[in-house]
């Protein structure tokens, strides 16, 4: 049985600006990710214990373009106390 409402819009979905990114069916981060994954278990999954590992795994998808090339102040990253430069 198929149900016609006259009158209503064809919806159309849309893909939201942030937070949908492409899965890394190649693994070319996945070292990366285990890492992070391993260190958040080793600390209770406190992840400001493990902000470089997450830097690390952020970076790698930007750079095989898993992800949007983001300056990292704008992923929460502060350059004080991270160790790294941008």
């Amino acid at each position: 049985m198929t149900s016609m409402t006259f009158g209503q819009k064809k919806f159309i979905p849309t893909a939201p600006e942030k937070g949908s990114f492409p899965l890394d069916h190649e693994g070319q981060c996945k070292k990366l990710m285990l890492y992070y994954m391993r260190c958040l278990r080793t600390n209770n999954d406190d992840n400001s214990a493990c902000r470089q590992e997450c830097r690390a795994y952020l970076q790698c998808r930007m750079d095989h373009n898993l992800m949007a090339k983001e300056e990292f102040s704008k992923l929460g990253f502060s350059e004080e106390g991270e160790g790294k430069n941008n």
